[in-house]
């Protein structure tokens, strides 16, 4: 999975990448230098799996990180930016909420809405000239030959357009799957989903669940394609300077019982429709990303193609029963290890065991 953090100068995006992945150094990517991390999805389910089987090897997911240049006019146009901020699967705008006499913003105010509805219309005009691009090639392609896909897509293009020029972003439209699969190859910015990183200051972290609801029930409501999250940056930076243990202490004096990392990754896995499921025994413990609603025959894919080509049955355990019972002995003497077949459907938290050809 790979997320994209952006947003305008001065509101935290930098000091959230470095806090999310540990990079410090710049990874070049491209002309605009967009700097990549990689990092590992907690997971207390796989933490007690491996307490439990004690294996050689505990995998966790991972997020690819990408953080931006600030969004600007200029930045959407260098190719190199644009290319690496299509092949994303969701945008995480960082909105700048703290006020701060020694950090001053490019706009003279701090202004959350303004800020987000200022990015979006970036995206909105970049994806507006991909559009009006393909349309003008797409109309002398239909003058020389008669194809009714050329037809169909030429309409869908031109209520796209409609929805660009009234400053809409296309995440919002209700598409069919035909139209969907039509849209796929433009990899259009406004489509994507966004998650809105709210970073508040210190003096806002004990009501950040708050702040958040007053975002996502207000001024962010209703939007199609569109979650909602808070952080405060500075109490992150401080995080990452502790231990496990006291970060937990100095998270709890804030009424805090998650840090950023783990929010951000609950949202944008919800955002995306993205559950795990977690494989478990003596030689790995694992945590497989998928989609929701995925079949067993797909999420054994997942681990290797040829086990979703192959797949027989798979043997499934909530990981809260296989923790509770001692492992499989005990969940198999209880009847709750399951044997599922190909119409099932994975659940969050599923342990599974597959049987394949």
């Amino acid at each position: 999975m790979k997320t994209a953090i952006i947003g305008l100068p001065m509101v935290g995006k930098t000091s959230l990448f470095t806090i999310l992945t540990g990079v410090h150094e710049a990874t070049r990517v491209g002309s605009m230098e967009a700097r990549v991390g990689m990092t590992k999805v907690p997971d207390a389910r796989l933490d007690a799996l491996g307490k439990l089987f004690e294996p050689p090897k505990l995998t966790r997911a991972t997020v690819e990180y990408l953080d931006f240049p600030a969004i600007s006019k200029e930045a959407l146009r260098d190719p190199s930016y644009l290319a690496s901020l299509r092949v994303v699967d969701a945008l995480a705008q960082v909105l700048r909420v703290f006020d701060s006499d020694t950090v001053p913003h490019e706009k003279g105010s701090v202004d959350p809405i303004r800020d987000f509805e200022d990015v979006e219309t970036e995206l909105i005009l970049s994806d507006l000239v991909v559009v009006e691009k393909r349309m003008e090639r797409l109309d002398k392609e239909r003058k020389k030959i008669k194809n009714p896909e050329f037809d169909k897509e030429f309409a869908l293009l031109e209520r796209i357009k409609g929805e660009l020029e009234a400053d809409r972003a296309i995440r919002g439209l209700e598409l069919n799957d035909e139209d969907e699969k039509r849209l796929r190859g433009f990899q259009f910015l406004s489509q994507k989903p966004m998650l809105c990183v709210l970073n508040i200051g210190e003096e806002d972290a004990g009501r950040l669940r708050e702040v958040e609801e007053e975002y996502r029930k207000g001024p962010l409501a209703g939007r199609k394609g569109t979650a909602v999250t808070a952080i405060c940056g500075k109490i992150e930076a401080e995080l990452a300077e502790l231990s496990a243990e006291e970060a937990k202490e100095y998270l709890k004096s804030y009424g805090l019982t998650d840090s950023a990392l783990e929010r951000l990754i609950f949202a944008t896995y919800s955002l995306l429709g993205l559950m795990s499921f977690l494989t478990a025994g003596e030689d790995e413990c694992r945590a497989w990303t998928i989609p929701m609603n995925s079949t067993a025959p797909k999420a054994a894919g997942a681990i290797h193609s040829d086990f979703e080509k192959k797949f027989i049955r798979a043997e499934v355990v909530n990981w809260k029963a296989l923790i509770d019972h001692g492992g499989y002995n005990g969940v198999k003497e209880k009847g709750l290890l399951r044997l599922e077949g190909k119409e099932y459907i994975v659940k969050d938290g599923d342990v599974l065991v597959i049987r394949h050809g």
